[in-house]
């Protein structure tokens, strides 16, 4: 191969990963991590339910109905324009990152399930409201450390939090 191919070939390639950069970017995922905050509107949608409780008991069947949904099943799921290139993006994301964000979403999921759990049984409104507040407490830093794995600014503490969550939760 003469050197000006190998140049060339470079050349390509760099322009390549420009070229899926640039998609991923309009696609709203993060080009840095490979990783879409679409996914975050999944525990959005549980928080904001559990907030309506308080105010709203007839709410309670709606978070009920509520099923996790893993990175993947929630992309093949939505209606997300890139919902293709997140996927593929997601398999592709350094397996640290994606560690964290599915260890952060498991966390969070296993809040939910047993607020759920607690939930299906008959309470008073008030302790089902105490116990909704109680929980979008815990849930709101994991979900904003979620935000910070998908956009490439978490820290090296990002998997303490959650064991201290489900620890504080399993005391209650």
């Amino acid at each position: 191969m003469r050197y000006q191919d190998c140049v060339e070939a470079v050349q390509a390639a760099e322009e390549a990963d420009g070229a899926y950069e640039a998609r991923l970017a309009a696609a709203n995922i993060n080009p840095a991590t490979g990783l879409a905050s679409d996914y975050l509107n999944h525990f959005y949608e549980a928080i904001m339910l559990l907030e309506l409780l308080s105010s709203c008991p007839d709410c309670r069947d709606d978070f009920l109905a509520w099923q996790p949904m893993s990175y993947r099943e929630h992309f093949v799921a939505s209606r997300f324009r890139g919902r293709e290139l997140a996927i593929a993006a997601y398999d592709a994301a350094d397996p640290n990152l994606r560690g964290c964000l599915d260890t952060l979403a498991g966390t969070m999921t296993a809040v939910l399930e047993a607020t759920r759990a607690a939930m299906s049984a008959d309470l008073p409104p008030e302790r089902m409201a105490a116990l909704a507040d109680h929980a979008a407490a815990w849930l709101r830093p994991l979900v904003a450390r979620a935000g910070a794995v998908i956009n490439g600014q978490a820290d090296a503490g990002v998997l303490d939090a959650p064991q201290a969550v489900v620890d504080g939760l399993m005391k209650k």
